[in-house]
């Protein structure tokens, strides 16, 4: 099953909140950059859960004003920055390794209430599979915080 969302407005966060709030045992989260506190909080929520929850955001980025990177790494969620001179700049989410979350969303406040976004909810196992390779390789050659 495929649905489509988009912003702005609330249709992509609800979206997202909804797939954290269904997962049972692992998450896998790839995006340039987060600062939107209502999913940092959905996040935290699923890791007091015991959800294993893996984050891989650009070393650039967490140093932006409203990066909830650092407070996620603090409140002992196990996350990673990529450190190549090119900014890694996807935006997926894997849950439970059978539904991706994808598109040109920032995981932003501003990309939910200004900019025109997408994002694209897969429930397939072999897409899911495709997206945790790649997950997997930027995870093997990113620096923990």
């Amino acid at each position: 099953m495929i649905s489509c969302h988009f912003s702005p407005g609330t249709d992509i966060l609800d979206a997202i909140l909804a797939c954290l709030e269904a997962c049972s045992s692992e998450i896998d989260i790839c995006v340039y950059t987060l600062s939107d506190d209502r999913l940092m909080d959905a996040i935290l929520q699923c890791h007091r859960e015991g959800i294993t929850v893996r984050i891989l955001s650009d070393n650039d980025k967490m140093f932006d004003q409203g990066s909830d990177i650092q407070m996620l790494h603090r409140a002992g969620l196990t996350v990673k920055v990529d450190n190549s001179p090119a900014h890694m700049h996807h935006k997926f989410m894997i849950v439970d390794r059978s539904i991706v979350l994808t598109g040109s969303y920032n995981w932003t406040r501003s990309a939910a209430t200004r900019n025109a976004e997408n994002l694209v909810v897969i429930d397939d196992v072999e897409t899911a599979s495709q997206f945790t390779n790649e997950f997997e390789r930027l995870w093997s050659v990113a620096s923990h915080l």
